[in-house]
């Protein structure tokens, strides 16, 4: 049974390539551009990995990673972001988030996190 990933971004491009290269590893991938729609289907499905925008509209990243700590605390959470600041990135790792990248992402290094936070499909 693959392992299923959630990748929540506002901008459609990052949740189009994120999930075209995670599906070619093996990975099973759901993306969603709404937060809010993100949320809801997290708490109604266990995922292995989440991938989240840290800035959206409705719900933000951090709502995201603290949601899914809350409700399956073994999930890894991987954080990306246009807006990268020390104080975001220090935010996020106090929140226990996997891994932080800056946008835009570099897929090998994202293919490499994703990797080491779940393993291979």
């Amino acid at each position: 049974m693959p392992k299923k990933i959630i990748v929540i971004d506002d901008e459609e491009i990052v949740c189009r390539m994120t999930k075209m290269v995670l599906t070619k590893e093996g990975y099973e991938v759901e993306t969603f551009t709404h937060s809010r729609k993100a949320l809801q289907r997290i708490k109604e499905n266990k995922f292995d990995l989440v991938i989240t925008d840290l800035k959206m509209e409705d719900v933000d990243g951090m709502d995201i990673l603290r949601e899914t700590n809350k409700l399956y605390p073994n999930t890894k959470v991987i954080m990306i972001t246009a807006y990268a600041t020390l104080d975001t990135a220090i935010e996020a790792l106090r929140g226990h988030v996997f891994d932080f990248f800056p946008k835009p992402i570099k897929i090998e290094e994202l293919k490499k996190s994703v990797k080491e936070s779940i393993g291979t499909p």
